[in-house]
């Protein structure tokens, strides 16, 4: 099935209603980065608060099955639901909600993830229907500031006091509080990285990390291959891989934004926690 054309007739559905001012297709379907697993991601934007009705009409007249449907919460309706062996998450927001996030991330530079998700699907998004005011909304997001790119940089350049144990956790042997640092400090770079490249992150765990490396201009060489080996390497090799990377990260900064000061982040980067001499 062509889950583009799918989500159109979906979204022609929903756009009978009046309260809804438009359709906006997101996830990896909007992207080309679709795949056997993928679902379609519908963004449903009312000028006013939908009632229950308004959300099951959609799904009554598709023969929906529904799998989950919550009430309105952090501004926010959601439902999922399976039509034809295809699955549809349903995001409903007030188009204001929208603006008022869109407004948060690009003008008083918030770096939260679940905002910045929001702005990456309107960025990348496909308008199925009210082109006019999804076009109002890509026309504010197509800019992306400087003053982002470095509260982003900011955000995540820090990587933890338990990063200064890595040798001790690989001496210990203490594999799964290892590989939780590990996968943490990687985020970081990955947040490091979204900020960089000036875009808008597009998943709060960092969903389509290949997707989105292969997107980008600025990073260290081979970054994706190196990345995926961090898990997939002797513990001892992925960590003296991922010092190198953060490394390179940090020389990558410091090239597009002179005036950050990394001298004290770079130190705490290389600290490690101190061994005691064996006592008698």
């Amino acid at each position: 099935m062509h889950l583009k054309k799918f989500a159109a007739e979906i979204a022609k559905i929903y756009k009978m209603n009046p309260k809804v001012d438009a359709v906006l297709l997101g996830g990896s379907v909007s992207r080309n980065w679709e795949d056997e697993y993928s679902d379609i991601e519908l963004f449903v934007f009312w000028n006013e608060a939908p009632s229950d009705e308004d959300r099951k009409t959609p799904i009554k007249k598709v023969k929906g099955d529904i799998i989950d449907f919550h009430p309105f919460e952090d501004e926010e309706w959601s439902e999922t639901y399976t039509t034809e062996g295809v699955k549809l998450e349903i995001s409903n927001f007030l188009t204001h909600t929208i603006n008022k996030i869109i407004d948060d991330v690009t003008i008083s530079f918030d770096t939260n993830l679940d905002k910045q998700c929001i702005v990456a699907t309107v960025h990348d998004g496909v308008s199925l229907s009210g082109d006019l005011v999804i076009k109002s909304m890509k026309e504010k997001v197509h800019f992306y500031s400087d003053e982002l790119s470095v509260a982003m940089i900011e955000e995540y350049i820090h990587l933890g006091n338990r990063w200064n144990n890595r040798e001790a956790l690989l001496n210990r042997k203490d594999w799964l509080m290892l590989y939780k640092v590990m996968v943490d400090v990687q985020t970081n770079v990955m947040g490091m990285l979204f900020g960089l490249n000036r875009q808008y992150v597009h998943h709060p765990a960092f969903k389509w990390q290949k997707q989105s490396l292969h997107s980008m201009n600025i990073t260290p060489e081979n970054i994706v291959n190196r990345l995926e080996s961090i898990f997939l390497d002797h513990p001892s090799n992925s960590v003296r891989e991922l010092e190198v990377i953060i490394g390179e990260v940090y020389g990558l900064i410091q090239r597009e934004y002179p005036q950050i000061d990394l001298s004290s982040v770079i130190d705490k980067s290389l600290f490690l926690r101190p061994k005691r001499n064996n006592l008698n």
